[in-house]
């Protein structure tokens, strides 16, 4: 499971450190994608097989379906570590998620998130207020 916050600085190249409790759990290769919220999203392989599994059951017919899987697919890339313990991050994704400097690296349970730390400061500022309201509505999945 991942878990906590991590800030680390993005240099002119598109690489950024793995926080070292990030990586043995990650593996030698992981996904790394478009997330929500502006946010990269990095999957272990056995997670990522998972979630491309239920994502090939989406119907095809389904507009919505196959804008969000072309989405998220199209923005994949397969990562390694380097002896620096940093992935490369393509251009592509950078430009997404605006990451230039500062970025916050958090774990999510199944996955880490990569943040440009503006973003990610203004989401948990944003979260904070609603955070009684969001947790209520959460209720329902005995949570």
């Amino acid at each position: 499971m991942f878990m906590g916050e991590y800030q680390h600085n993005i240099d002119l190249k598109g690489r950024i450190i793995v926080p070292s409790k990030f990586r043995e759990e990650l593996g030698e290769s992981f996904v790394v994608t478009r997330g929500l919220d502006k946010c990269l999203f990095a999957y272990p392989m056995d997670e990522w097989e998972i979630l491309e599994d239920k994502l090939k059951k989406l119907p095809l017919t389904k507009k919505d379906a196959r804008a969000f899987t072309r989405f998220f697919f199209s923005g994949a890339v397969e990562c390694e570590v380097d002896k620096q313990g940093r992935i490369n991050i393509p251009q592509t994704l950078r430009s997404y998620a605006v990451l230039e400097k500062e970025c916050a690296v958090i774990g999510v349970s199944n996955r880490i998130e990569i943040w440009s730390n503006d973003n990610w400061q203004e989401y948990v500022s944003t979260s904070e207020e609603s955070f009684a309201e969001i947790a209520e509505n959460l209720m329902d999945f005995d949570i």
